[in-house]
């Protein structure tokens, strides 16, 4: 249902424990949803971790182009993090008071079940607003910033996964980008109905250059974090052939940098590899326009947004077979999917791309763009809008 529909706008409250200024993948959705949402005649608040321990009035917020008011609340950083807030638990309940006492929503639909979206789904819950959910959450997501050791690790999933379970109990309806996110979320904590919706992409935000390349580059964009698995990618490209002159664009920060840079060191290919940190858009998708191929060897992916960027903007893609990375590949289409972990197999599979004829290397990419546009932001508004009135999805 767009802005031109006879139905009046609804006034929408995101709960988000990860927002603007953060840079993920469940920040960036919620971004984008946001600003979608405001673009079609909606109005949205957005509950979200002030960047200090303080209390501040609403504020107006200008995200993805778009005028929203955005509530922030006060927290503290993860202490083994180095930019991740969090509002207390304990706290969560009260805030959501507060903030439903003054946008009083139509629907709250929560981005997160572990603080901020599990008090909002409580309170929501009392005062009969619905509320949507959508996971963002994989293990290996929570396990890579615990620091605890193997056996709380399990205990800590299992408690938090419970947890879940109850803050979905709650919802109206819980959404998922791909529908084997789903079917995990459905068997791991035994939630029924679960809606494949996808992250959505606005594809006219990128540029593809079909014509050949001049040089060898592969393209990586995320956050430098250990589920990630960079190092397989660096030692991947430390095996092709040196007459391929290949260089790598890893565009993104986090807790692996330094080690990272050590290993291209070790490596010996710290001269070919770009570590080109946090960076504006129009850095980000020059930076995708100009590769030849964009790898990723992660094995907690839901989605991956970066990976549907790096498709509107025609590159062929390498990915790890697995979670929801085969969703967006088509082996042999439009790139080709390695075993996880296999750095032998991931170099072949980069050393085929690259090695491609300008005929052979097109049709790749022109596979990647049709592919992707199944993924257009505006039928991710459609679902959710019908979401949120509680009508039929759309076909």
């Amino acid at each position: 249902m767009s802005a031109t529909s006879h139905e009046r706008p609804l006034r929408v409250l995101l709960g988000c424990d990860t927002f603007a200024p953060d840079i993920n993948g469940a920040a960036r959705f919620a971004e984008r949803l946001a600003a979608g949402l405001v673009a079609r005649g909606h109005e949205v608040h957005v509950s979200a971790p002030n960047q200090r321990h303080r209390e501040e009035p609403p504020r107006v917020e200008r995200i993805e182009g778009e005028d929203l008011t955005v509530h922030r609340l006060p927290s503290v950083p993860l202490p083994w993090h180095e930019w991740l807030r969090f509002v207390w638990p304990w706290r969560s309940k009260h805030y959501a008071r507060k903030v439903l006492d003054r946008v009083r929503p139509d629907v709250v639909h929560i981005q997160s079940h572990i603080v901020i979206g599990r008090g909002l789904a409580r309170e929501a819950r009392k005062r009969g607003i619905p509320v949507i959910a959508t996971n963002h959450t994989m293990a290996e997501n929570i396990l890579d910033f615990t620091r605890m050791p193997e056996w709380a690790n399990r205990i800590f999933v299992r408690e938090a996964w419970a947890d879940a379970k109850r803050t979905f109990d709650l919802c109206a309806a819980v959404t998922t980008p791909t529908r084997k996110a789903a079917d995990f979320l459905e068997s791991t904590i035994d939630v029924a109905g679960v809606v494949p919706v996808s992250c959505g992409i606005d594809m006219t935000q990128y540029t593809a250059d079909l014509t050949p390349r001049d040089e060898n580059r592969v393209v990586f964009v995320g956050r430098l974090t250990s589920e990630k698995r960079i190092d397989v990618l660096l030692r991947a490209v430390a095996q092709l052939d040196p007459a391929l002159e290949t260089a790598v664009d890893i565009v993104g920060d986090g807790d692996q940098r330094a080690a990272l840079e050590a290993l291209a060191t070790e490596l010996g290919i710290s001269d070919r590899v770009s570590f080109l940190g946090h960076t504006t858009d129009e850095e980000l998708r020059a930076a995708l326009t100009r590769g030849s191929v964009f790898a990723i060897a992660s094995i907690a992916e839901l989605q991956s947004i970066a990976t549907m960027e790096a498709m509107a903007s025609g590159l062929p893609i390498v990915a790890a077979d697995a979670v929801a990375l085969p969703h967006l590949v088509s082996d042999g289409e439009n790139g080709f999917l390695f075993p996880p972990g296999d750095v032998d197999a991931l170099a072949a599979r980069l050393a085929e791309v690259l090695a491609l004829s300008p005929e052979r290397r097109e049709r790749m990419q022109r596979a990647s763009l049709e592919l992707v546009s199944m993924h257009d932001i505006g039928r991710t508004l459609d679902t959710f809008e019908s979401l949120y009135r509680g009508e039929p999805l759309p076909a």
